[in-house]
């Protein structure tokens, strides 16, 4: 029998020790963009919105493989980002540092943040709460749709009934293949709901919303990204 040459062996055995010590490839995490509306309108209930979000980072957690970044505008054309995150509890100390401030809504500037985001990489999806929409609507719906050509549904729970931002919110919230759903302020229950039902479709798409039908939240998430 043939034996290979002592230098062709040493290669051949270098080659077996690298391919096994090769690191595995790195998961795939799914990205979820949480924008909130820290103007004054959202002030009374802010607290509250705040210990609650920390229930949707916490869900995060849980389903694991899922970067979040935290979006948030108040006062005087102040907009902010955080970096991406694995490690919800970061987000929230920062979220905990936020206070309310008089200012306009920044809607739009949400959406292109979005898109700019999805050049890098590819995202689960927008969430969005907030109260008031303040902007030109058709601007809006516009960006809407330059994001929904990512494949990025918007999901917008809006807090209380104003009729003006419930319609321009639901066409922006149709056009990408999202969903808008109000709640009653201060209903911590109601929010409550909404944020597990999209921290559920975070992890896992639509067939996370269908495992989680006893939320009826989730059950009318689902019904808006169906129809």
């Amino acid at each position: 029998m043939n034996k290979l040459p002592s230098s062709k062996r040493a290669v051949n055995q270098f080659l077996a020790k690298v391919s096994a010590t090769k690191p595995p490839a790195e998961a795939v995490s799914q990205r979820l963009i949480f924008a909130m509306d820290a103007t004054a309108s959202r002030s009374p209930t802010w607290d509250l919105a705040c210990s609650l979000h920390a229930e949707l980072f916490g869900a995060v957690r849980d389903a694991g493989n899922i970067l979040v970044q935290l979006v948030y505008f108040r006062g005087f054309d102040e907009f902010r980002a955080s970096s991406w995150s694995s490690t919800p509890d970061a987000l929230l100390n920062t979220m905990l540092g936020v206070r309310c401030l008089g200012g306009r809504t920044q809607i739009l500037r949400v959406v292109e943040h979005a898109r700019r985001e999805c050049a890098s990489h590819p995202i689960r999806a927008l969430v969005l709460v907030g109260d008031c929409f303040e902007e030109n609507p058709k601007e809006v719906v516009s960006a809407a749709g330059q994001l929904a050509v990512y494949g990025v549904p918007i999901f917008v729970f809006q807090e209380g009934h104003d009729p003006h931002a419930a319609q321009a919110f639901a066409e922006v919230a149709r056009i990408t293949g999202g969903a808008h759903v109000p709640f009653r302020q201060g209903s911590a229950q109601e929010l409550r709901e909404l944020l597990r039902a999209v921290a559920a479709y975070a992890a896992r798409g639509r067939s996370g919303l269908k495992a989680a039908l006893t939320n009826p939240m989730a059950h009318r998430l689902l019904t808006q990204i169906d129809r």
